[in-house]
C-alpha cells in the first residue's frame, strides 16, 4: 500500500520481511490469526514469529496452534512467545510442541559493548550476552 517502503538487513541480509496484521483495537481475533498464517504460507514465507496468545486451550480450538501446525507441516518455522503473564501456574501460552516458544526476561544489570558498524564506526551498545568484548 506504499507505507513505509524501505529494505531492511540484517543477519540474512537477502532475507525478506513481510508483516500481517491482526490485533485490533478491539483484540486479536482468531480469524484474523487464521487470515495472517494462510497469508503468509501463500506468500512463501520461510519463517513465521508471532507476539500474540491467549489462554492455553486443547490444541485443536487454538488459532495459533491450528495455524502453526499447517504452517509447520509446510516446512516453515513457527516461533511465538511464551506470554508475560507473570510467575505462577498456567501462564506460558503457545505451548504447542509444533511451536518454537520463547520466554523472555529481565536483569537488572548492562552489559556494555561496542557495536561496530558496516561502514567502520564503533558506536556504544548493550549486549545482551554476559560475555561481552569491548573495543
Amino acid at each position: 500500500m506504499g507505507y513505509a517502503k524501505a529494505v531492511a538487513a540484517g543477519m540474512a541480509p537477502k532475507a525478506g520481511l513481510a508483516a500481517y496484521k491482526v490485533c485490533w483495537n478491539s483484540g486479536c481475533y482468531d480469524s484474523d490469526i487464521l487470515a495472517a498464517f494462510d497469508a503468509a504460507v501463500v506468500d512463501g514465507v520461510d519463517v513465521i514469529s508471532l507476539s500474540v496468545g491467549g489462554v492455553v486451550l486443547l490444541y485443536y480450538l487454538d488459532a495459533i496452534s491450528i495455524s502453526a501446525f499447517g504452517a509447520n507441516d509446510r516446512g516453515i518455522f513457527v516461533s511465538a512467545f511464551a506470554g508475560n503473564g507473570g510467575p505462577g501456574g498456567l501462564k506460558v501460552t503457545n505451548i504447542a510442541p509444533w511451536v518454537t516458544t520463547v520466554g523472555a526476561g529481565t536483569i537488572d544489570r548492562d552489559f556494555p559493548t561496542d557495536v561496530k558498524l558496516g561502514n567502520g564506526k564503533t558506536v556504544p551498545g548493550v549486549c545482551v550476552y554476559s560475555r561481552s568484548q569491548r573495543g
